[in-house]
C-alpha cells in the first residue's frame, strides 16, 4: 500500500480531498495532513509519503518552497499540486521542481483519479527499475569480488567497488561444522561490528562456501581479537559457537595479493575432516605443517592395523585397542593422500576386521552393522576422529559379544591410557567411547576410583611431569607448557600455582639453588 499526504490551509478541503476518491481501491492509505507550509514540510520530512496533494499557496510557507526544501533534503516522493486558475505562474515553477501533475480548483473527481492512476504506475514502475539496477549492481559487485579474491581480474576492478581499498586484507571462509541450513551467528556477530556500507569486510559465496574479504587494521585486529576469545574456551556441545569452523589465509597488504590469502584459507577449509574434537578454526600459522604430511596410504599399512586391531580384539584388550585406534588417527592426519582415499582405507579395514572376528568367533552373535550400512556411515562422516569413534564402538560391541573384562580391569586400561598420552588434547567426552562408556558415566566411576575427576587427575600427571622438565632446565617455560599438554602457558601457570603454591619460574629457580 502506498501512502498519500494531503497539505491544505482549509480543513473543509481537506476533509473533501479525502473522500472525493476511494484512496484504497487505487492502493493508497492516507497517513497525514496538514494546514500549513510549515507543518507540511515537517510532515513530509518525517512520514517520507509516496504522494503529496497539496494547495500550492499554503500560510508561512508557498508550495513552490516545500518541494524545493523537501528535495534539497532528500525527499523522492511525487506531488500533485492544487492551484486556482490565477496561479499558474506558480504552477511553473512547481513543474520545474518536478511536480508531475497540477490541478485546478475546483477539484474535478475524474482528473484527480486519473492523476494518482498514473502516479501509482509511475511508481510502480520506478520501483521495479530501481530493484532491477540494484539487482545488476549486486551482481556486478560479486563478479568484481570473486575477480579480486582468485586473482583472476583486470586493472579496473580495483577501483570499481567503493570502500574497498584499505591499509591489509585477510581472506576468512565460514563453514557451519553440521553444514545446518542457517548459521549459528553472522559473521558481524561474531566480531562484534556493525557492518554499515560494507566498511569491515565484503562476502561472497564461491562454489557454497561463504567467503569474507577482511579490509583495514581494525577488521583485521577484531577477527584477532575473536579468534583469541574463542580458542581460549571451551564451548558447549550442540551451543550455537560449537557449531562453527573457520578457516583463514594471510593478511596482505595489496589487492594483487588477496588471492594468496584466499588460497591458504581455501587450502586449510579441506583439512577441516582432519580437524580433532572440539578444534573450530585452522589458520595459515599451521600451513608449515601440511607441508610436512609424509604418510602414504598402502597395502602394507593396512595389514598393519588390521593385525593390531585383531590382536587387541582377540585378547579382550581395550587399551590396547585405544591405542591402536590413536596411533592409527596420527598416522592418517600426517597422510598426503586425499579424504576420499582415507575413508576408502578406513572402511576396507573395518571390512578385513569384520571378516577376521567372524572367522574367530564363528559361533558368537555378533550384532554388526551391514556392509551397506558400514560405508554409508563412513561415507557420511565429516570429521576423521567421528570414523575412529565409530570404529571404537564397534570394538566395544564385539569385546562384549565375545568376552567381558572386569570394570576393574577397564579403568587400569584407561588410567594407562590417560599416563601415556596426557600430552595431547585428552578430554573425558574423547576417552569415554574408545572404552565403551558414555562421559558422565565414566566421570562418576573414574572419581570413584581414583578419589579425584578427570580432569584433576590429567592435570596432576601434567604438573608433575613438568616440574621434572623445569628442573633439568633445557626448556623454556612455554616449551614445558606445550610439552605437558597446556596450549596457553598463562593457563599452564594458573594450574601450577594452584597445584605446587609457586609460579613455574619460582619452582624451577628454587630448585636450582
Amino acid at each position: 500500500m502506498e501512502t498519500v499526504f494531503i497539505a491544505d490551509d482549509e480543513q473543509i478541503i481537506r476533509e473533501g480531498l479525502k473522500h472525493i476518491i476511494n484512496w484504497t481501491s487505487l492502493g493508497f492509505a492516507i497517513c497525514g495532513e496538514a494546514g500549513s507550509g510549515e507543518e507540511a514540510l515537517d510532515g513530509i520530512l518525517e512520514l517520507k509519503p509516496n504522494l503529496v496533494l497539496m494547495d500550492i499557496r499554503m500560510p508561512k510557507l508557498l508550495g513552490t518552497d516545500i518541494i524545493r526544501l523537501a528535495r534539497e533534503q532528500g525527499f523522492t516522493g511525487k506531488f500533485i499540486i492544487i492551484s486556482g486558475y490565477s496561479d499558474f505562474a506558480y504552477a511553473q515553477t512547481a513543474i520545474r521542481l518536478g511536480v508531475e501533475f497540477y490541478l485546478t480548483k475546483p477539484i474535478d473527481e475524474e482528473e484527480l483519479f486519473e492523476a494518482v492512476t498514473r502516479i501509482r504506475e509511475l511508481i510502480i514502475k520506478e520501483r521495479e527499475s530501481s530493484t532491477h539496477i540494484d539487482l545488476f549492481r549486486e551482481k556486478a559487485k560479486n563478479v568484481i569480488l570473486h575477480e579480486l579474491i582468485t586473482g583472476v581480474f583486470s586493472p579496473e576492478s580495483k577501483n570499481a567497488l567503493p570502500n574497498l581499498d584499505a591499509d591489509s586484507y585477510q581472506v576468512v571462509i565460514y563453514e557451519d561444522f553440521y553444514d545446518a541450513a542457517e548459521p549459528a551467528y553472522s559473521f558481524a556477530e561474531l566480531m562484534k561490528v556493525a557492518n554499515r556500507g560494507n566498511h569491515a569486510f565484503e562476502h561472497i559465496t564461491i562454489k557454497s562456501r561463504e567467503i569474507f574479504l577482511l579490509k583495514g587494521s581494525f577488521a583485521l585486529r577484531k577477527f584477532g581479537d575473536f579468534l583469541s576469545h574463542y580458542e581460549q574456551y571451551e564451548h558447549q556441545e550442540g551451543s550455537p559457537l560449537d557449531a562453527l569452523f573457520l578457516a583463514y589465509g594471510r593478511p596482505v597488504q595489496n589487492m594483487d595479493e588477496i588471492y594468496l590469502s584466499y588460497e591458504e584459507a581455501l587450502l586449510l577449509s579441506r583439512r577441516r575432516f582432519f580437524c580433532t574434537q572440539g578444534q573450530h578454526t585452522l589458520g595459515y600459522e599451521e600451513l608449515p605443517f601440511l607441508n610436512t604430511k609424509v604418510n602414504e596410504i598402502d597395502a602394507t599399512k593396512l595389514k598393519l592395523y588390521q593385525e593390531l586391531l585383531t590382536d587387541s580384539l582377540k585378547s579382550f584388550n581395550r587399551r590396547k585397542v585405544a591405542e591402536s585406534l590413536h596411533e592409527l588417527e596420527l598416522f592418517l592426519y600426517n597422510v598426503k593422500d586425499d579424504i576420499k582415499s582415507v575413508k576408502h582405507f578406513l572402511t576396507d579395514l573395518y571390512f578385513q576386521v569384520k571378516e577376521k572376528i567372524n572367522m574367530i568367533y564363528s559361533n558368537a552373535a555378533i550384532p554388526f552393522p551391514s556392509n551397506s550400512e558400514i560405508i554409508e556411515r563412513i561415507e557420511k562422516s565429516f570429521y576423521l576422529y567421528e570414523i575412529i569413534l565409530f570404529i571404537s564402538e564397534q570394538a566395544d560391541l564385539i569385546i562384549n559379544a565375545t568376552g567381558a573384562p572386569s570394570r576393574d580391569s577397564v579403568l587400569y586400561d584407561i588410567l594407562y591410557y590417560i599416563d601415556h598420552n596426557y600430552q595431547s588434547n585428552i578430554k573425558l567426552e574423547t576417552i569415554a567411547p574408545l572404552f565403551g562408556y558414555n562421559s558422565a558415566y565414566l566421570g562418576k566411576i573414574f572419581n570413584k576410583a581414583t578419589g579425584e575427576s578427570f580432569n584433576t587427575y590429567i592435570d596432576h600427571r601434567r604438573i608433575e611431569y613438568s616440574k621434572k622438565l623445569l628442573v633439568e632446565n633445557k626448556l623454556k617455560v612455554y616449551e614445558i607448557a606445550e610439552q605437558v599438554g597446556y596450549k596457553n602457558v598463562d593457563y599452564f601457570h594458573k594450574k601450577f600455582k594452584k597445584y605446587v603454591g609457586v609460579s613455574p619460574a619460582e619452582y624451577r629457580k628454587s630448585d636450582n639453588l
